[in-house]
């Protein structure tokens, strides 16, 4: 956080502008308001182009450079790059107006400071990475291609528990040759990235995965099962998003919505499991015909153990449904497909 009053240094730059070049810059940076308008926007008030405000304000910020004004906060502006250095010499711009302003109020003005400073590099946001500031050009290259590293490394279907993802991570770091960081400064610098993120429960994957960007129900059914680890009926697997996420869940809807899901398969009445374990939906005439399928002709309590794996029924179920017209009966009392 910061010790010293950024409104009271952008006053001071602001004055050693013209009225006009004085005018673009509490606009574009809301330092007025506290609403930041477009360039666009900007002009259309000036019957101007968004080109001509764009050159106005570059004009003033060069301006501001060169005044006594910024000779004379040179020092807050070192402070400034101290505090950026000691979160991590890079973040991401809602991360750094989130943690150094003390408050909402001066958030505007430090955004403005780091523009107008010349030791900060701004980097706009890009398909992989969200807008972000840095003090560091060689650490920030370094930790953008161990982020990109990292990215790759992932199985896009798997979710990794976060101290194995931060090893993971420090590990790409090291391969850049940046040294061993704290956990908050390697979350401020994952914040950067628009490819990995964590879910609810903290564990780490794809951002675009279901797994981490949790949309609705289904999402939360399949982060409480993983979480279990074994077949849920769907009333306790509502009970559970509750408690995990504290986020109401009516069973009924939860039942349909796992019903919908190729992610989930029934294995008993009204209990969920997860297709990734193992299970093969379908009802227990299907799965002894998989069985049969992949092993061929087996004997009756084989068949009933196998599928007692897949389902939870009664050894009578499994028996009922070998006495389908799916199924022959061999003269060594094994059963095979018909």
């Amino acid at each position: 956080m910061l010790t010293f009053s950024p409104k009271v240094i952008t006053k001071d730059f602001l004055a050693q502008l013209p009225e006009r070049s004085r005018s673009v810059l509490l606009h574009r940076f809301g330092l007025g308001t506290g609403e930041r308008r477009t360039l666009e926007a900007i002009g259309q008030d000036y019957g101007i182009t968004r080109e001509r405000i764009r050159q106005i304000e570059s004009h003033g910020l060069g301006l501001i450079r060169e005044s006594d004004a910024y000779t004379k906060h040179a020092e807050s502006l070192e402070r400034l790059k101290s505090a950026m250095n000691d979160i991590g010499a890079l973040a991401a711009e809602h991360d750094i107006l989130a943690t150094l302003p003390k408050t909402d109020a001066d958030r505007n003005h430090v955004l403005f400071l780091l523009t107008v400073g010349h030791h900060f590099t701004f980097r706009k946001e890009e398909a992989d990475f969200h807008a972000r500031w840095h003090v560091d050009q060689s650490l920030s290259d370094s930790v953008t291609r161990a982020l990109r590293a990292l990215h790759d490394a992932m199985d896009p279907n798997e979710l990794t528990p976060e101290e194995q993802f931060m090893e993971m991570f420090t590990d790409a770091l090291k391969n850049e040759g940046v040294r061993e960081r704290d956990q908050v400064t390697l979350r401020r610098w994952l914040g950067t990235s628009k490819k990995v993120d964590r879910n609810p429960l903290g564990e780490w994957g794809h951002a675009d995965s279901p797994h981490v960007n949790i949309k609705n129900t289904r999402d939360f059914a399949f982060l409480t099962l993983k979480r279990h680890g074994s077949p849920m009926h769907f009333t306790e697997v509502a009970e559970n998003i509750e408690k995990l996420f504290e986020r109401e869940a009516h069973p009924a809807t939860t039942h349909n919505e796992l019903i919908k899901d190729e992610r989930f398969v029934l294995v008993g009445r009204g209990l969920y499991a997860l297709k990734e374990w193992g299970y093969q939906p379908g009802v227990v005439r299907d799965v002894i015909a998989n069985i049969l399928k992949k092993d061929g002709p087996l004997a009756r309590a084989d068949i009933i153990e196998r599928v007692k794996r897949e389902r939870y029924v009664k050894d009578a179920t499994v028996i009922v449904n070998l006495q389908g017209g799916s199924f022959t009966r061999q003269s060594d009392g094994k059963y095979a497909l018909s």
